[in-house]
Parts: C-alpha cells; structure tokens; sequence
C-alpha cells in the first residue's frame, strides 16, 4: 500500500499525533475536553433547575389568576396598603362573606420576579395580596431568613377563633386572604420562599400547608407542644444556623396586621444593617394611642450607623403599664410599642440563649443537630422537648441583653395592630358612621338604633339589634358570644371558665 504523507505546512510531531499546536500531550488535550462538556452538563442541568422553577412559578401565577384573586386588580383599592379601611357601603369590598377559608388561595412565589410578572406589576407585599404595583424593585436581602412563628389559640377572639384553628388561619378582613398568608406576602419580597420558615404546632400543619402551597417542606418546624417564643424562634435559629452559618433571620408573628408597604420594608432593611454587627435588633412602633394591651420600648442613644440611621439602643423594655403609665410614656416621645419582631445573627442569639438560657440553648441544639435526619428526629425530640424551659424571647434574651447595650430598635411609621380582642378588630373593619362592624354576610344582620361594636354572624341565622352600643356578638353554629368592647380583653377568662365547666370541645 502507498503511505500518505503529512501536508508540507503540517509539523511532523502534530502530523504523528504527539504533541498538539501548544505543546500539551493528546491525554491533556483530552482531559481538558472532558473538563469542558463536565462544565456543559453542570451549566445545562442548572438550566434545567431554573427552568423546573420558573414552570412553578408560572402555576402558581395560574392558580392564583384561576381562583379570582385578579378580581382585586381591577376592582379592590388597587395599590392601597395594608389593612387601610376602604370607603364605607362600597359593595365591592367584600369578595367573600366569610372569614373562614373555605380552600387554599396560592401565593405568588418567584425566583426571578421581575422575568416573570407582567410588565409594569409585582406581587404586592401588602396592600390586597393581589398583583399591584410596586415600584420598589427587587428587595431581596441575600442571607435573610423570615421565621413565622404559628403559635397560640388567640382565645380573645373566641369562638370565632377556636385551638384547632386560631386566628391567624381566618381571613379577618374579607380579602380572601387568611393573616398567615397576609405574613406570607408581606415578607416574600425580602427572603423568597426558600428562606421563608414557619414555626407549628402538630395540629396546624395540615391547615398551613393547604393555605401556603408554596411553603417548602423542609422549612416548616414542627414543635410539638407549646413552649412560647423563645423555644420557637430558638428552634429556627439553631436549625438554620446549622444549614448557613451566616444566616440573619427575622422573627415576624403570624396574626399580626401591618399597613405601610415601603416603611415596613425600609425598616427590615435596616434592622438587619444592624444585625450584622452583633446586636439583638428589635422594630419599634409608633404608638397611636397609650395602649394598655403592648409592651412599650424605652429608646436609648442612637447607634450613628451609616446604613441604618434610625437605629437607637433600647434602653429598657417595660411590660404592659396601666393607663396612666402608657399616656406618661406617649408624653416622652421616647417609647414605641413593642411588636415583638427581631432581628438578629441565628448564631448571635444562639449565643445570648447560651449566656442567659443555658439548659434552653443545649436543648435546642440537641434537637437541631439531628432535625434534618427523620429517622433519629422524633426520638431526641420526645426526650428533650418536655424538658424545655416555657419563656417569651423578651425575658430569655432581651430583658438581659438590653441591660448590657446589646439590644437596639430601629423606630418606624407603618400601622400595625396584633388584632388581640374584637375591639381592635371592630377598628379594622369598615362601616357606616356609627353603625356595627360586621364580619360576615350583612344580610343576616338588621339593626335599629345601634351605635358601633361588631357583629359576626357564623351560624347562619338571622341577628337583630336594638337599641344597644358598642356590644360584641360572635354567633357561631355552636356558641354565642355576647359582650361590650370595653370588656372584649377579658373573654380569655370566659373561655377558661368553659374548659372548667367540662365545654372543651366548643374551645
């Protein structure tokens, strides 16, 4: 057979496959080729996470346009935030006529929002939790985590609230959107819902995954019995301080309400400026009037920091005063109701929890060292959860921690209310002038000559008043409850009175 010989312009070496155009051997050659479709696999399987997330995203979108929350686009006060109360007899407020929700009504989750909203509109984080305007842009704040903290049975507002389903499950202004989910909305801009945790009870879960289908498994804690806020939020920051060691996180109650889109996130912005230098950040809030029912924050110095320039040391923390005390706190100008939202390093207060809490602290970390294995989960939890001291964050952490100037607030503008009695609720509601509030269908309530209170009608009969101020009726289908505003903050004691008389089962 005739040889073929290499093009005259080939070197002879390359031509005999020794050695390549820069001298590398044909087996690095080859191992750099590989090197590159590995990096081809790896950028094309990143694509194909992004886009299993973005087809999330979009059905979730679909769902929520599905189940008619678009109606608030072209109908609700579009852009107004939070719970501010709408023009009175409209008859558009009312999308629905009750405040228990009957189904699931998704939320928005986006991993690019701005890619995925139509142009011009993002979910709004407060205002009627439908796709409004907000100017704002991306507020995402890489490293925040959102602990929502699910916790108690809000017996000032039975029956309406009952122990298997408390308050922050019921939609209480008839948005079609329940309080927990309102939360949801709130903070989804500033964490996504991969850093977005929630803390329950055994007997909520099935209620709060229905409501929050965008909620990841693995970021809902189940606590099983009630141990107050420290075991709560200290069970959070010992888990997600194991998954990110920098984690700063955010500890937001369920039920509460808050109206003000940008000051409330302007305000978290900067509690966590603050956060990052070692400090126990709480959020203060303009007290509206001297409230006997909230703790008050006694401002300190402020803290002179260029990127939270509102942020002051909190001096002391006072419980909730009497009357007179709170109009003489009001007078200062120094206290700010105590809402009980923190800010904080998860390793910073797991550090605070060792100093001030250390059988609490050692608990915790017992049960978040083996929280992300299921098998051995149940049994570490049976054995230490019983034994855990029951305490508020405020007299574990803060109390102390503010003596020693490791606590400050950072003092805000938006409207926040804890919704704790009908009176405050009957607040939020609109109505006629000096006619009841009522939560629910109207055309079950006829009064004549009635001044202000609230009216819920829940059994489905026909309610008719008289002649009667300011009273408190919640007509359920197995209890009624008839009191005044003045006495709503004491239908605890009522509901006390009926687990001793053997009702437990109305409770």
């Amino acid at each position: 057979m005739s040889s073929v010989n290499p093009p005259s312009d080939v070197p002879v070496d390359q031509a005999n496959g020794a050695a390549n155009t820069n001298g590398l051997p044909i087996e690095a050659m080859f191992q750099q080729i590989m090197q590159a479709v590995q990096h081809s696999h790896r950028q094309i399987n990143d694509l194909k996470q992004e886009c299993a997330e973005l087809r999330l995203a979009n059905a979730s979108l679909e769902r929520q346009v599905r189940d008619g929350l678009q109606w608030n686009l072209h109908n609700s006060r579009n852009g107004t935030p939070g719970f501010m109360t709408p023009v009175p007899s409209s008859p558009k407020l009312h999308p629905k006529l009750s405040p228990f929700l009957t189904h699931a009504v998704p939320s928005i989750t986006m991993t690019s929002p701005d890619a995925l909203a139509p142009p011009g509109f993002r979910p709004s984080p407060l205002g009627d939790h439908a796709l409004t305007s907000f100017p704002f842009g991306n507020r995402d704040i890489p490293g925040f985590y959102v602990v929502i903290p699910a916790g108690g049975a809000g017996t000032r507002l039975w029956p309406l609230s009952r122990e298997n389903h408390p308050k922050f499950l019921l939609d209480l202004t008839l948005k079609g959107r329940s309080l927990i989910q309102a939360t949801w909305d709130r903070l989804l801009p500033l964490s996504s819902a991969t850093r977005t945790t929630i803390v329950a009870g055994p007997s909520h879960v099935k209620s709060i995954t229905e409501q929050l289908p965008d909620l990841l498994p693995h970021n809902l804690f189940c606590e099983p019995g009630p141990k107050d806020s420290m075991a709560a939020i200290g069970l959070a920051a010992a888990i997600i301080a194991k998954r990110d060691p920098d984690a700063v996180i955010g500890s937001f109650a369920a039920d509460h309400m808050i109206s003000g889109d940008d000051a409330f996130l302007s305000a978290v912005a900067e509690a966590v400026e603050v956060a990052k230098k070692d400090y126990l950040v709480t959020i203060g809030i303009a007290p509206s009037h001297p409230s006997t029912g909230f703790g008050y924050v006694r401002l300190g110095e402020r803290l002179g920091f260029k990127e939270a320039p509102n942020a002051r040391l909190v001096q002391s923390f006072k419980e909730k005063p009497d009357a007179r005390t709170a109009a003489s706190y009001i007078a200062t100008g120094n206290y700010r109701w105590n809402a009980g939202m923190f800010v904080t390093k998860a390793t910073f207060l797991l550090q605070l929890l060792e100093e001030y809490k250390p059988e609490l602290h050692e608990g915790l970390l017992r049960i978040a060292e083996v929280w992300d294995d299921e098998s051995v989960r149940q049994t570490v939890i049976s054995e230490v959860w019983s034994t855990l001291e029951k305490i508020p964050i405020d007299n574990a952490v803060a109390e102390p921690a503010a003596s020693e100037g490791r606590v400050a607030v950072v003092p805000a503008t938006f409207g926040w209310d804890d919704v704790g009695d009908f009176s405050s609720l009957a607040d939020l509601l609109p109505a006629e002038a000096n006619q009841p509030r009522i939560l629910g269908d109207s055309s079950f309530v006829v009064t004549e000559q009635v001044a202000g209170g609230i009216v819920v009608p829940g059994s489905g009969r026909l309610i008719t008043c008289l002649g009667v101020d300011d009273l408190v009726i919640v007509d359920m289908p197995d209890t009624l409850l008839v009191t005044t505003r003045a006495r709503s903050q004491e239908v605890k004691r009522l509901v006390k009175k009926c687990r001793d008389a053997g009702h437990k089962d109305l409770l």
